[in-house]
């Protein structure tokens, strides 16, 4: 199987979505997620959105960004009909790669409590949960 890795455009936008309804991502097509949200995050240079590809067709996707200290891992999800063919390793280290060329050392992923494929997946990868770390959020409304 020829994987392709590559950077994610606008004109992905619908694939995405429908991806990330696939392999039971949530997300907010009203807030953070919306083509229009989605456009502007594309440009920035913080940015490292990417998906991988099996004979043309978008199987997988990871969302990278960094805050210049930390990396972030975001929206990693694979087809359900593509998974355990290190697509999920291929996608992680191409944000890993591109976040060590900037200089971060860190790099971490937010998994939702509930996510068990998710957080099985992270720690095969390297990755591990930190004890005593919990997640604070401040929301401008529900949507975003």
């Amino acid at each position: 199987m020829d994987i392709r890795i590559r950077d994610i455009r606008l004109e992905d936008y619908d694939v995405l979505i429908a991806l990330w309804e696939e392999a039971d991502l949530p997300y907010k097509p009203r807030g953070r997620d919306s083509r229009e949200a989605f456009a502007r995050q594309l440009e920035q240079k913080s940015s490292m959105y990417l998906v991988a590809e099996v004979d043309g067709r978008i199987v997988g996707s990871v969302l990278g960004t960094h805050d210049g200290r930390k990396g972030w891992i975001n929206r990693l999800a694979v087809l359900p009909a593509y998974r355990r063919r290190g697509i999920a390793r291929r996608l992680v280290e191409g944000v890993e790669q591109r976040l060590e060329a900037q200089g971060i050392e860190i790099v971490a992923a937010l998994i939702e409590d509930w996510n068990e494929i998710s957080m099985r997946t992270f720690e095969h990868l390297g990755y591990r949960r930190q004890p005593g770390i919990l997640y604070f959020s401040k929301r401008k409304h529900p949507e975003v």
